[in-house]
């Protein structure tokens, strides 16, 4: 049974939230349709990620995906979406040169696609840019642990802080964050135990990506969630629905009917008033 139209959850709201231990969900999306369906779930966040040059592309990485793709999303999730905060990922390369820089393609986001807030990937030594993003009033989530956009230089979409140093520095990046004034934060395959830590040691909201069941909320892809995107799936993931091959037996009966002339029947067809009728008969 659909439940009642939800209330839009403010940014301040989640430090109270943390406190009472309230689990967070956010899903993300990239389109008008989907946006709509999460509006009418009780999900907190609508995460528009720069995955979406995995899994809308086709690509084998994140980092080609542009400011403008993600505002272009963004803006149509935003349409989708009265009733969730939309969170509006920032893409490589469009706040690694500096803190200016990362302020004017926070504020595009905000600006031109309608986001609530940005997500960025990196630690400590972003801090200081996720400060002037803040102080400028724009909420941002941090984003630590596996981030893609740095997939090459980590080695690979792998764990990350599997040894006691990895760890530590995890840690760190985590604490640097906070006090720079992040709302939230992803924690994306991190060993439970360190994202546990991480969770204990910030005041702000941490997300789970892969991080075991010692956070604050969770975090998954539509696309994951209903098992539609094949290609692969990481460990962390669950598949609650697999509409995959329904959606592929729906194709095909449309095809067969197409083939066989049941489709389209009567009822799907425009006759036109009685002169047409005469004018045109169909026997």
């Amino acid at each position: 049974m659909e439940k009642a139209e939800k209330k839009k959850t403010s940014i301040l709201s989640f430090r109270g939230m943390k406190a009472r231990a309230e689990k967070v969900t956010m899903i993300t999306v990239y389109d008008y349709p989907f946006a709509r369906l999460v509006d009418r779930c009780q999900a907190e966040l609508i995460l528009v990620g720069d995955s979406l040059g995995m899994v809308i592309q086709g690509l084998e990485q994140t980092n080609p995906v542009t400011l403008d793709e993600v505002i272009y999303h963004v803006r149509a999730v935003r349409r989708g979406a009265f009733n969730t905060l939309v969170v509006g990922d920032m893409p490589f390369m469009s706040y690694q040169l500096n803190p200016e820089q990362a302020l004017a393609s926070a504020g595009r986001i905000v600006k031109e696609g309608g986001a609530d807030c940005v997500k960025m990937e990196g630690g400590e030594y972003f801090a200081p840019y996720v400060e002037k993003i803040v102080k400028a009033g724009i909420p941002v989530m941090g984003h630590i642990g596996l981030t893609p956009q740095s997939s090459s230089a980590l080695g690979g979409f792998k764990v990350q802080g599997r040894t006691k140093e990895e760890a530590e520095r995890l840690i760190e990046d985590a604490r640097a964050l906070d006090e720079a004034g992040v709302f939230a934060m992803v924690l994306e395959c991190i060993p439970s135990g360190v994202a546990k830590v991480i969770t204990e040691s910030v005041g702000a909201t941490t997300i789970g990506c892969g991080a075991g069941p010692f956070v604050d909320g969770q975090n998954l892809n539509a696309y994951d969630i209903l098992g539609l995107f094949e290609k692969f799936a990481p460990k962390f993931v669950k598949q609650y629905k697999i509409l995959a091959p329904e959606i592929i037996s729906g194709f095909n009966n449309f095809m067969d009917e197409v083939r066989s002339g049941a489709y389209p029947a009567a009822e799907h067809c425009f006759t036109g008033g009685e002169k047409i009728k005469k004018l045109y008969p169909l026997d």
